[in-house]
């Protein structure tokens, strides 16, 4: 039987080499070893790493995910629908209520334009009738539900061109930059020079990737960008800091 390096698998799935050192790491994805210590994988590889993508494309976490391949290796496709169709209807549930809490967010929002729109601008000291509109029931605490989930999701606010040209900024920025692991994310060492444009593409990844931790720490002539995040955004590191 064939077997890949890891680099060849990450040609081949399309997955970053250090996520799949992290999925070996996590219990996902198992490596053996040449008597040189390099790894190697078999074909079954790129379909484990396939069903590992699509599982996570569902927005299930990594505990999740393997606990779902530990039915997949068995093989019948009966046990493995019914383990998921679980799991998916959670999500869905989680999704939906996300969504009618963000919608009623929007609606205050809308109301509170409107009441701003309707005050007249008068040239005397603000009073009680300045002040907000009283607020819809629950609708602090929508805000605050809001507020909590966006923190904790794995979400980034860009799409299309705005994402393809923030990806591209990050590639220009780190050309011929040393990356290497580091415990829950990765560090890139760049000249010193470069800690302007770091620090402003940071700030502005973090506006939209707000679960990202950016540290940077000055060394001499270089810079050293630490950048981590949860482990379900391990991907997305290795995609935009570790290419």
């Amino acid at each position: 039987m064939s077997t890949m390096r890891i680099s060849q698998l990450a040609e081949r799935s399309g997955v970053p080499a250090t996520t799949l050192r992290y999925y070996e790491s996590a219990g996902l994805l198992a490596a053996d070893r040449t008597p040189s210590g390099y790894r190697t994988y078999g074909e079954d590889a790129v379909t484990r790493l396939a069903f590992i993508g699509s599982a996570k494309h569902l927005g299930l976490p990594l505990d999740e995910i393997g606990e779902l391949l530990t039915v997949w290796e068995s093989g019948a496709c009966a046990d493995v629908k019914a383990d998921l169709r679980p799991r998916v209807a959670a999500r869905l549930t989680e999704s939906e209520r996300r969504l009618t809490e963000i919608e009623a967010f929007t609606r205050s929002l809308h109301d509170v334009l409107h009441h701003l729109d309707e005050l007249p601008d008068r040239t005397v000291p603000c009073d009680a009738e300045c002040g907000l509109p009283d607020a819809p029931p629950r609708a602090e605490q929508h805000a605050d539900t809001v507020g909590e989930a966006e923190e904790q999701a794995i979400v980034c606010s860009l799409s299309g061109d705005g994402m393809a040209d923030r990806v591209a900024g990050w590639r220009t920025l780190l050309d011929g930059a040393r990356p290497e692991d580091v415990d829950g994310g990765v560090r890139v060492t760049l000249p010193a020079a470069k800690a302007g444009a770091v620090a402003e593409l940071a700030g502005a990844e973090q506006r939209c990737c707000p679960f990202f931790d950016f540290r940077l720490c000055f060394d001499g002539d270089v810079v050293h960008l630490e950048v981590r995040a949860p482990a379900d955004a391990a991907g997305l590191i290795d995609d935009l800091f570790a290419p």
